[in-house]
């Protein structure tokens, strides 16, 4: 288990201060994750990889030269914010764009996504790249629906080496495409890894088994089999790599090869593992060049590993073999720093909360009836914040049977920062729209993740349709929940029966108009639709999953409601509540 932290709500914040205390030669850290220690003294792509901490050396432990030019941070096993990846990539770039890569997973797409979208409105050029090597999670007709694992560290390699040889951004961008399409990987998992402060692992595994097709997120294998030698296990990854040998490779013979431990698997059991891995290789015609074995994307105390092939050709070879000098990875020398540029940083620009918004929200003071619906507000958010602490673990547990385990952790995240802006809003006397949309902004940016992301843009959205001057109508409260709706179906494209919490959401969202448009009052309508929500997130049991983390691991998912759509319900009947208190 994880032993080591202080406040488990904080551990990647305090991951960071730590090792950029170690590293200062290297690296400095920015708001939402850290930079190079010195900037590039002539305009290069700015290439950051990402993703939710618990995988050290991966992501900010390869932030340097010949590598990539930053790291965003989130939370232990959650994409960050969108507004965490702006703030450093507005501290990393220099004028040639910048290049985001992370692995396949629906939070950090849609998080740096927004974090794209932002930057390239404000002249600054910007992609994204979502890596989708492991074979494990889809089947070879549905790579783009692949995840990300271990061989994303081959191709930001090759896409950063591309950058630092002063290619532009198009063509780093196609390198990464390249790298990605040539690269397959499938873990193993001995035994489940431990959320800080968490007493029980994530998942287990039985004795003498082996879970085949894990994921880096604490995420258990897609199937299990039996735990026998070495040999046998090498047999088994490297038969189903070979296997899945892109055609555009099928005269490569020359591979860059990982042998990835996940965090307690030691470097003794990995080599006897490369012995066999290595010969099975060899007899299958292939070179490997500058194999390495080690712990390069790990998660947190996962018992485990993985198996990368890329399959080379003359220019990823190149890229592959170039010079990099980073807190956990070198290779060769790379040039030494230009004196005149040390310390040398541009000022930084100021980090923007972004959140995707759907109609104006007013900024002004509220009046009139208004003033009442900003206190009824920041009143649910404090009942809210109490039920969501009361559950954390509760969720945590419902998440990790399909998926990491983070979204209770999550919930509270993103509404402890929701409530102190609202009350921040509130003593200002902030109109209802204002309030919610920065509790919107706030619950997004601390959060991260799919869930933050999803309930910033739902808040920001209901509260547009609200008035400044007077307490909302029936017909204000409908169209704000259908906002809301609408906004969530937008950034997540998930829809009724996907398992997401747009299935407790919409037939919320409907009981809700239906009842003010019969005549009901808004507190009764509010509380029959929660009770809607709460059968709606109940039954998502029995659907499979179409979206997200749990997507690979439907069949075990069958049985357990969805987490978002649980946590939905949740504070729906608690919002209802206090309003029924209030009148």
């Amino acid at each position: 288990m994880t032993r080591v932290f202080n406040d488990p709500a904080r551990f990647a914040e305090d991951m960071v201060q730590g090792f950029t205390a170690a590293h200062p030669e290297h690296v400095r850290a920015v708001p939402g994750g850290v930079v190079r220690a010195h900037r590039p003294t002539t305009a290069k792509v700015a290439v950051l990889t990402g993703g939710g901490s618990g995988h050290y050396p991966a992501f900010c432990g390869v932030v340097g030269k010949g590598f990539a030019d930053g790291s965003v941070i989130g939370n232990v096993f959650t994409s960050p914010s969108a507004a965490q990846a702006y703030s450093v990539a507005a501290e990393a770039e220099t004028g040639a764009g910048v290049l985001f890569m992370f692995g396949n997973y629906a939070g950090d797409v849609m998080n740096f996504g927004q974090a794209a979208q932002r930057l390239t409105a404000d002249g600054i050029p910007a992609r994204c790249f979502a890596v989708t090597d492991d074979i494990a999670s889809a089947p070879t007709a549905e790579a783009d629906r692949r995840r990300g694992i271990a061989g994303g560290f081959t191709v930001y390699k090759t896409a950063s080496a591309a950058a630092e040889e002063g290619a532009d951004l198009d063509e780093v961008v196609r390198i990464a495409e390249h790298t990605n399409a040539r690269t397959r990987s499938l873990g193993v998992a001995f035994a489940g890894c431990t959320l800080p402060g968490q007493r029980e692992p994530l998942f287990t595994v039985p004795e003498g088994k082996l879970g085949l097709g894990l994921g880096i997120h604490g995420e258990p294998g897609v199937s299990e089999s039996e735990l026998t030698t070495a040999e046998d296990l090498a047999r088994t990854l490297v038969a189903e790599l070979l296997a899945e040998r892109p055609e555009e490779a099928a005269d490569s013979r020359r591979v860059a090869v990982l042998l990835n431990g996940l965090g307690a698997t030691k470097y003794e059991e990995l080599y006897v593992l490369w012995a066999s891995v290595a010969r099975l290789l060899d007899e299958a015609g292939l070179d490997l060049v500058r194999p390495e074995v080690g712990e390069l994307v790990t998660s947190l105390d996962m018992a485990g590993c993985s198996l990368t092939v890329t399959w080379l050709d003359d220019e990823l070879e190149r890229l592959w073999l170039a010079p990099a000098d980073t807190p956990a990875y070198r290779r060769g020398e790379v040039a030494p720093q230009d004196p005149s540029a040390s310390g040398a940083v541009a000022a930084p620009r100021t980090a923007t909360v972004i959140t995707p918004q759907t109609g104006d929200v007013s900024a002004g003071p509220a009046t009139g009836g208004a003033i009442a619906t900003t206190a009824t507000v920041v009143r649910a958010f404090r009942t809210v914040r109490t039920l969501l602490h009361q559950e954390e673990e509760a969720l945590g547990r419902l998440d990790a049977v399909a998926g990491d385990g983070d979204h209770g952790r999550g919930m509270c995240k993103g509404v402890d920062a929701a409530l102190a802006a609202a009350e921040k809003a509130q003593a200002t006397d902030a109109a209802p729209a204002a309030l919610l949309g920065a509790a919107g902004d706030a619950w997004a940016a601390e959060a991260g993740g799919t869930s933050g992301a999803l309930w910033g843009a739902a808040l920001r959205a209901f509260g547009s349709a609200l008035p400044a001057d007077r307490a909302p109508g029936p017909a204000e409260l409908a169209a704000g929940a259908q906002a809301a709706l609408e906004a969530v179906t937008a950034l997540g494209k998930a829809e009724p029966g996907d398992k997401t919490l747009v299935d407790a959401l919409a037939p919320f969202v409907t009981a809700f108009g239906e009842r003010l448009e019969a005549g009901s009052a808004p507190a009764r309508a509010l509380a029959d639709a929660a009770d809607m929500a709460r059968t709606a997130a109940e039954a998502t049991a029995e659907l499979r999953p179409k979206l997200g983390r749990a997507r690979p691991l439907a069949e075990r998912s069958i049985g357990t409601p969805d987490p978002g759509a649980t946590s939905l319900a949740l504070v729906l009947s608690t919002v209802a509540d206090t309003v029924s208190a209030a009148d």
